[in-house]
C-alpha cells in the first residue's frame, strides 16, 4: 500500500521536469495522454452546466486543452504548467507547480489534470489546495496512473535483478491503490467524490519498445530513492528475456498494463445533494417488504 506524506520527497520533479523536457525536443509519445484527454473530455460533456474559469493542472501537452475546447463547456481555460513546459501560446498560462499552487481561494469553476498528478508528491496536500481554489459547487475531474501499472515492466525487473546483481533497487514508480483515492478525495473536502478506474493493456514487440515509449513520455524513473549508478546490460537483457518469457501473447508480442483512475468531486455548495438524516425515512422498510416487524430480541410466531 503507497502512502504519500508531506514530508518524503518520493520523486524527484526536477528530474520529471528534465525527462518530460527532453521528450518533447526528441518527439514525444502522446497515444496514452490523448486517449485520456478524450476520454476526459467526454465526460465533462455529459455534466449538464458550463464553466467560465477552468485551469488545467500539469498536462504534459495541450491535448487536455484542445478537448475542453471541443466540449464547448469552458469559456476560459487557463494551463497551469512550470514555465519550461510551455508549448505555444494558444491558450493563457501561468507559471505553477502541482505542489504549490498560486491560485486564490474560491477563485476557479472547473480544474482538470491529466497524467500528472501520479508524480506529486503531496497528493492529499494537492487536493486540499485544489478544494480551496475551487469556487462553492467548482469541479475536479481529473485522470492518473495508479493501481497495477506496468506490474509487468516492475516483476521483470525484479527478476532481472536478483539473478544478476542478487539485490533489488527501485526501478518502477510505485502508484497509489485505487481504493485510497476515494478516501483521500473525503479528506480533502471534496462533495460527491466518485472515482472510478479501467485497465488498458498495450502490446508491444518486445520490452525495449515499452522502455522507449515511457522515455518518450518523460514516465521514465524518477524515484529520489533510484540507483545512481547505471543499468547494467547483463540486466537489461535478462529483463526482456524475463519479461517476453512471462508477459507474452499466443502471437508473441508484449503486454503492458495501465491502470487509470479518474476521480471528481465538487467543492461543496448547499445546493448540492445531501444523504438523509438517520430516522427520517418516511415509509417502514417492513412495509416496503411486505412483511411483518419484530422488535429486537422478538422471534417470529411470538416466541420469546
Amino acid at each position: 500500500m503507497v502512502r504519500f506524506v508531506s514530508n518524503l520527497a518520493l520523486f524527484d520533479r526536477d528530474l520529471l521536469r528534465l525527462r518530460q523536457k527532453r521528450a518533447r525536443a526528441l518527439g514525444p509519445a502522446t497515444f496514452l495522454i490523448e486517449r485520456v484527454a478524450g476520454e476526459l473530455g467526454e465526460r465533462l460533456s455529459a455534466v449538464l452546466r458550463t464553466f467560465d474559469r477552468a485551469v488545467d493542472l500539469g498536462t504534459p501537452t495541450d491535448a487536455l486543452r484542445h478537448a475542453l475546447t471541443e466540449s464547448g463547456k469552458v469559456k476560459t481555460i487557463i494551463a497551469a504548467e512550470p514555465a519550461a513546459m510551455r508549448l505555444d501560446n494558444m491558450y493563457p498560462r501561468v507559471a505553477a507547480d502541482e505542489e504549490v499552487l498560486p491560485f486564490a481561494d474560491a477563485s476557479l469553476d472547473l480544474v482538470v489534470s491529466a497524467l500528472s498528478l501520479q508524480f506529486v508528491n503531496d497528493l492529499p496536500g494537492t487536493l486540499v489546495q485544489i478544494r480551496r481554489a475551487l469556487k462553492p459547487d467548482g469541479l475536479l475531474l481529473a485522470a492518473l496512473i495508479g493501481g497495477e501499472s506496468l506490474t509487468e515492466l516492475r516483476q521483470a525487473f525484479a527478476g532481472a535483478e536478483s539473478e544478476v546483481e542478487g539485490g533489488l533497487s527501485p526501478r518502477v514508480a510505485p502508484f497509489i491503490d485505487l481504493r485510497e483515492l476515494g478516501a483521500l478525495m473525503q479528506r480533502a473536502g471534496f462533495a460527491l467524490p466518485v472515482v472510478d478506474s479501467d485497465r488498458l493493456t498495450v502490446r508491444y514487440d518486445s520490452a525495449f519498445a515499452l522502455m522507449h515509449d515511457l522515455r518518450a513520455m518523460g514516465a521514465t524513473n524518477v524515484l529520489s530513492e533510484r540507483r545512481r549508478k547505471p543499468l547494467r546490460r547483463a540486466t537489461l537483457f535478462r529483463m526482456a528475456e524475463i519479461y517476453a518469457r512471462r508477459f507474452a501473447d499466443p502471437d508473441g508480442r508484449l503486454r503492458a498494463s495501465f491502470d487509470i483512475a479518474w476521480l471528481s468531486g465538487w467543492a461543496p455548495h448547499e445546493s448540492q445533494q445531501k444523504p438523509l438524516e438517520p430516522g427520517s425515512a418516511a415509509q417502514r422498510l417492513a412495509d416496503v417488504l411486505g412483511t411483518k416487524e419484530y422488535s429486537a430480541g422478538e422471534k417470529p410466531g411470538g416466541a420469546a
